[in-house]
């Protein structure tokens, strides 16, 4: 493992946080007030699980831009027995939405699901059978020990009571505020008197504190086919949207295991298909495994270019092949074999860019969160949850206070394609909740948000770990890159003189603010204390707890004085 990186970096940078460490447990999510709702569940006693699902409600109140109970994800699982899985809670395609319910945009490009009036981007119809409440229920039930209404209880008190709105949150609806001025509801929340709520400012949801209220209290039977679910059916109906009553109470959770892979003699865990990560991850790092990177240096030419042949790689073959598996025979073996990395790995001429096209093909028959928990016990959450883009559909739902998704978006409006749309359809995602293990124990869990952007900065952060030798602050703030086929994307912190070189094999180098959202990640000891770490491009913030209870046989004595 290369150890001296520094020495070789083609982009050197700066770290702009810290680390935080802990023995009993860890929380790191994108949001201070969310990771302490886990922490306070982590020192009440309870596991990573109850920890998880406590910073998800918070999330859903501090973080609205981007995660809702209208929404869906991916959960990875590491039990203290060493198990793993994965909690599909991905949103589907409603029941009554067909192949060509919209209509494609005249001169769309084949990788661009644009549609006639952005039906499936905002507004009702762009809005998918919900996953997150019933996911985070069942996981809680099956694996958690304390109860619902315990650890919803910080969001329910952020909700009521509000909180400081931050200036990521102020920019966040800055950005969307153009379509959330359209719906009276969100726009009087987040844009009062027509501008956007101002850092420092009070955000509160009482409606919505009423909302959770009663999920504490009823369990996810409230929306599922609840009085909940009938306020969100009516106002679809009355709107135009798709979700009915049998949407909401035909919607199934599924357990899924995990896509494996070894790189360097770390084994790598992420989730499978419908999500595109684990398989694409393995797939990019099987190829990169014939290269010395760390001998190459982190961000130099050489490095940055092999990053983007092998990420137009992934996404040529996840366009053709990458889908719901109950929908397309998704060929998982095949992506992430040595042998098909071989082959990949001998087309590519290390000194030019060039086009990739798929190298497999089906087998017939955005804005998002992430935060990652770990308790004392060995029990490990990673999970990815989202409303898609950032507003989701730039709705409120009125009556229940929550912002929907507009997962409708991810899907392929024109009929016979891997992502073309078809009734109940779980959304394909590039969530990316992974977790490395060194002889079988686990030693990194990380996960970010950013749609298309999130698995190949997950891939860079394995790369910058296990190749250069990074520190575990270092990886989740190095500079990004990221392409799928047309323009390099470099953070700005890569110098001109390597952009200049990669425009020299052929690149067309756009640079950007950052690539992809905020990561957080947590690294697994051999002493057993544990080290978490979020990174500049959101609010993250890693909680560690350590100390613990009295030595056994300590009295205190109080002796009365005369």
């Amino acid at each position: 493992m290369a150890k001296d990186w520094r020495s070789r970096a083609g982009t050197p940078f700066a770290c702009q946080k810290q680390t935080a460490s802990g023995s009993r447990g860890m929380v790191v999510s994108n949001h201070p007030l969310a990771s302490a709702a886990g922490a306070e569940m982590l020192a009440a006693g309870g596991n990573a699980i109850d920890a998880a699902i406590a910073t998800l409600f918070t999330l859903t109140v501090v973080e609205p831009m981007m995660v809702g109970l209208i929404g869906g994800g991916m959960a990875h699982i590491r039990l203290a027995d060493g198990s793993h899985r994965v909690i599909d809670g991905q949103s589907t395609v409603p029941l009554a939405v067909r192949g060509d319910t919209f209509r494609s945009k005249p001169g769309s490009a084949h990788d661009v699901f644009d549609t006639v009036d952005d039906e499936n981007l905002t507004g009702p119809k762009a809005v998918a059978t919900p996953g997150s409440l019933k996911a985070w229920c069942e996981t809680l039930r099956r694996f958690g020990t304390m109860s619902l209404a315990d650890v919803m209880q910080p969001a329910i008190k952020h909700a009521s009571r509000g909180f400081a709105v931050t200036p990521y949150l102020h920019e966040c609806i800055s950005d969307a505020a153009r379509e959330m001025l359209k719906d009276k509801p969100i726009a009087a929340r987040y844009l009062p008197d027509g501008k956007p709520l101002q850092v420092g400012d009070r955000l509160v949801q009482a409606d919505y504190a009423e909302t959770l209220t009663q999920i504490a209290r009823d369990g996810e039977a409230a929306l599922y086919g609840g009085p909940l679910g009938d306020i969100l059916a009516d106002y679809m109906q009355a709107k135009g949207g798709f979700i009915g009553r049998d949407d909401l109470r035909a919607y199934k959770v599924v357990e899924r295991q995990p896509v494996r892979g070894k790189y360097r003699g770390f084994d790598i865990l992420g989730p499978p298909p419908p999500a595109a990560s684990g398989v694409h991850i393995v797939q990019m790092l099987n190829i990169l495994e014939g290269y010395d990177l760390g001998a190459m240096g982190f961000g130099t030419p050489a490095t940055i270019h092999l990053l983007a042949e092998v990420l137009k790689i992934a996404f040529a073959d996840r366009a053709a092949a990458t889908a719901d598996p109950d929908f397309v025979r998704v060929p998982v073996e095949r992506l992430t074999s040595k042998a098909y990395a071989d082959e990949r790995r001998a087309a590519i001429d290390q000194s030019r860019a060039q086009a990739w096209s798929a190298g497999v093909r089906q087998l017939e028959g955005a804005h998002t969160t992430h935060m990652t928990v770990a308790d004392g016990d060995g029990n490990v959450v990673a999970t990815t949850q989202t409303i898609n883009n950032l507003f989701g559909a730039k709705i409120l739902i009125p009556g229940l206070g929550m912002v929907p998704n507009n997962y409708l978006n991810l899907f392929d409006p024109r009929p016979g394609h891997a992502l073309s749309l078809a009734p109940g359809k779980r959304v394909t995602t590039s969530m990316s909740p992974m977790m490395a293990l060194r002889d079988g124990k686990l030693v990194y869990a990380l996960g970010l948000p950013g749609g298309k952007r999130i698995f190949p900065s997950a891939m860079q952060a394995l790369v910058n770990l296990i190749d250069h030798g990074m520190s575990l602050q270092e990886a989740v703030e190095a500079p990004r890159v990221w392409t799928e086929g047309n323009a390099l994307e470099v953070e700005q912190a890569v110098p001109d003189s390597i952009r200049a070189a990669l425009r020299a094999m052929g690149h067309d180098v756009l640079p950007v603010a950052a690539v992809a959202g905020g990561m957080n990640a947590i690294q697994f000891h051999a002493d057993g204390t544990l080290s978490g770490a979020a990174c500049w491009r959101a609010d993250g913030t890693p909680i560690g707890l350590a100390g613990g209870l009295a030595r056994a046989g300590v009295r205190f004595t109080l002796e009365r004085r005369p």
